[in-house]
């Protein structure tokens, strides 16, 4: 398999645990962390990672308007299949994340809206969440590519 690389399109942290996500222009990440600014994380969570492609797929599906973060994924990504990367580590600007296993949908996403945890399942539209094994910067329009391949 060929190296991949996609781009950073938006980022975001949840206030509080379960309650909004809210956008930011730059993030920091810490060794077995995740985002400085996000609450707490478990280290093998770390970042998340949705793709804008099979996002739009969702929402078109679902027939709704809804922010990308409704997912309540970390970082928006383009240009990149996320299953592809399970098991590998990818640059993000400064910062290295080792992609250890799918975001699986849980249960909030019907209450978010009906229907979205179905619409998530097939093909890892959930997104992805890895480890951070080398803390950084990361900011909208950095480089994500593919250590390993």
């Amino acid at each position: 398999m060929s190296a991949q690389q996609g781009t950073i399109k938006a980022i975001a942290i949840r206030t509080v645990k379960m309650g909004p996500m809210r956008e930011i222009d730059r993030a920091e990440v810490v060794e077995g962390g995740g985002i400085t600014e996000d609450i707490k994380v478990s280290p093998k969570r770390g970042v998340s990672f949705i793709s804008a492609e099979q996002w739009d797929e969702v929402t078109q599906e679902l027939g709704a308007d809804l922010p990308w973060h409704t997912r309540r994924a970390n970082v928006l990504v383009s240009g990149m299949n996320l299953k592809a990367l399970h098991d590998k580590r990818i640059k993000v600007g400064s910062a290295v994340v080792h992609i250890l296993d799918e975001t699986t949908p849980c249960e909030l996403m019907d209450e978010l809206h009906q229907g979205l945890r179905a619409a998530l399942t097939p093909d890892w539209r959930g997104g992805v969440l890895g480890r951070v094994e080398q803390a950084g910067e990361f900011k909208p329009g950095d480089l994500i590519e593919t250590m390993d391949d």
